[in-house]
Order: C-alpha cells, then structure tokens, then sequence
C-alpha cells in the first residue's frame, strides 16, 4: 500500500543534543521535516532542558525512511503530521502518536484559479494536493461542506513548487498550499483566490491539519521514564519560548537554516501563538486533547478529541481506499504519557 501523505513539508528539525550535566546522558534518536513548528527541539538543545538525554536527532525529509527506521529499532521518535497514524498501524508498523503538536491556524489554504470562486466550480476539474495527506482531506471535507461530492474531482498529486507551477500554467483549477506557497501563488497569478483557510473556525474545531510526536512501542514501553523526559524537554521548550520569542525564533531559524522571516511567518513573533500560520499545544492543552488532564483545549475542541481525531481520519482513508477498516483508537494512539506527566504534578 502506497502512502505519501506524510509528505506534507510541516516537520521538524529536531534534537541534536550532547549531554552538559551527566555523563550517563541516555541517547535518544529523533527524526523529523525542516519546519518551524518542530524547531521547539533546537531550543531544548540550545537551552540545555535536557541535561540527562543525549538527543541524537536526523533530518529525514522522507518520513518512509524515518518509519521505516522507528520499525528497524534504529529510531525512537519521529515528527510528522497526524494523519499517518491509522495507515501504518493497519501496515503493522510498531508506531504510537502520543501527541497532538500544533494546529495549522492559516498557514493552510485552498487556493482557486481565476474563475474559481465555489467547490461547484471544481466539479470534473483538477485539483493538486498531497495525496494520501492532510491536504487530500481538507480539500475532500471542504468539497462536502459545500454541497459537492468528494470524489467530483480528480486529484493530482503534486506539492509546493510543483503546485504552484501548475497553478500559474493553468493545469490544475486549485491547490492546497502551506506557506509560504499559498501567498506566493496569491501574489503571482492574477485572479486567484482563497476558497477556505485552516484558521476559520470549523477547521480549528475539527482539528483535521495537524502536526504530531510519534515515539516507537519499544521506546514507549522499555523506556518509559525516558519517553517521558523527551516529552517535558519539548514542552518546556515551548514555555521558554513563549516567554523569549525573538531569541527563539532565532534559535529556530539557525538550527534549520532558515530565515527569521520564514520562521515568524509560521510561528509568529510575540509568543502568543496566535500571530502566525501554527497554534502550538502546551503540555495541558495536549494532554486535554488526549483525555489526560481535565479540562477543554482550545478552539471549542473537547477533552479526549484525539480519538474522535482518529476515527475522522481513518473514515476518510477508508473512503480513498488507503485502509480497509476503521480500526480502535488504542490501536495507535498512547495518551498515558501525559496522563502520568499530569499526576506526577507536571504542567508545562
């Protein structure tokens, strides 16, 4: 079974980190994209959070590799986007995803040709996404929220450059972009338009574009102490950011080689997490999305939503044939991570 939809370029550069306080530091191996939203890792290293871990992280831009690695026992922790979840457990890839990482809040649209203005105009027409991925989802939801069946359109699989190439020739009639691809387009092709974007409230809600931390059975299960100190160097990551964002930003921006201005335009400048494409999950609003701390996380979502995530996702994959079967959550989902992190008095 093919499966290209953790393609979508949203990963992150992870951890590289030597040991600075003990010299029985534990490795721990973590794989992941070059993305902004995954650069909370770099801060962990730069910031020394994880003085008793030896974080040995690799860049893998193809996430086949990384699973591929996680079922070798050669990976223990991977970044990518959520949707992967119930295709490699129903391929028996001995994989978890253990938490909800940051939600797409702009940084995702639907972006029309010239003429383009309703999902009625795309019926026969094509339509470039990532298929397999979260893109293919979005595009199918929205297409049904408005009256037009799914599958009205032929979906082409092209990304990024490629789909904005095709946007401009005037190959493909719409694309999901991420950015910056989505605002290039909008700048280059006269005409064009917006359709729908993640930052409207029903796509928050839904919580379908997603970025997520999977950690190998064996890494859950035999190192159980140490999955949990991985997850509290990423959160506390994410509170020093929070509190020093422009040194963070840079922090991000050195560790991926990338520019400041990329970095803010995904993640934002003032710490809020709100000014830019992402929303991040602090370690409550994670772990209330996974069921294992009270409360509701935000945008109206519920507590325990990780399941009902689930289950949405592994509906649609059903639908384009990707799985035969809708399979329990518990199958690929671990949310006792947070919830032994919360009674251990933990907040982020």
């Amino acid at each position: 079974m093919s499966f290209t939809g953790f393609r979508h370029a949203v990963a992150g550069a992870v951890m590289a980190l030597a040991p600075t306080a003990s010299l029985a530091a534990e490795d721990v191996k973590i794989s992941g994209f070059t993305w902004p939203g995954y650069g909370f890792w770099h801060i962990a290293i730069e910031k020394g959070l994880a003085p008793d871990l030896n974080i040995d992280y690799q860049a893998i831009e193809d996430p086949y590799e990384s699973f591929n690695l996680v079922a070798a026992g050669q990976m223990d922790v991977v970044s990518s986007t959520v949707e992967f979840t119930p295709v490699g457990i129903e391929s028996g890839l001995p994989i978890k995803l253990v938490a909800f990482g940051n939600l797409s809040y702009g940084t995702d649209k639907i972006v029309a040709a010239p003429g383009i203005s309703s999902a009625e105009d795309l019926v026969g027409k094509e339509v470039a996404v990532l298929e397999g991925g979260l893109s293919q989802i979005f595009v199918a939801m929205w297409l049904e929220q408005n009256g037009v069946q799914f599958d009205s359109v032929t979906y082409r699989n092209i990304i990024a450059d490629d789909a904005f190439a095709a946007m401009i020739g005037g190959s493909v009639a719409a694309s999901e972009f991420w950015e910056p691809y989505g605002a290039n387009t909008l700048k280059a092709l006269e005409g064009s338009s917006v359709l729908a974007q993640s930052r409207e409230p029903y796509w928050l809600q839904q919580g379908v574009i997603a970025d997520g931390l999977y950690m190998s059975d064996a890494f859950v299960t035999d190192r159980r102490e140490t999955a949990k100190k991985t997850l509290q160097a990423l959160y506390d990551a994410i509170a020093w950011w929070q509190e020093n964002p422009t040194e963070g930003n840079q922090i991000i921006a050195d560790g991926m080689k990338m520019s400041v201005a990329d970095v803010e335009l995904v993640l934002g400048k003032d710490g809020s997490r709100t000014d830019g494409g992402l929303y991040v999950y602090d370690f409550m609003e994670a772990a209330q999305f996974c069921g294992a701390a009270p409360g509701n996380p935000p945008f109206d979502q519920s507590n325990g939503q990780m399941a009902d995530h689930w289950n949405l996702v592994s509906e649609w994959w059903v639908k384009f044939d990707l799985i035969e079967q809708i399979n329990p959550p518990e199958t690929g989902i671990e949310c006792d991570l947070h919830r032994e992190l919360y009674e251990a008095g933990y907040r982020g």
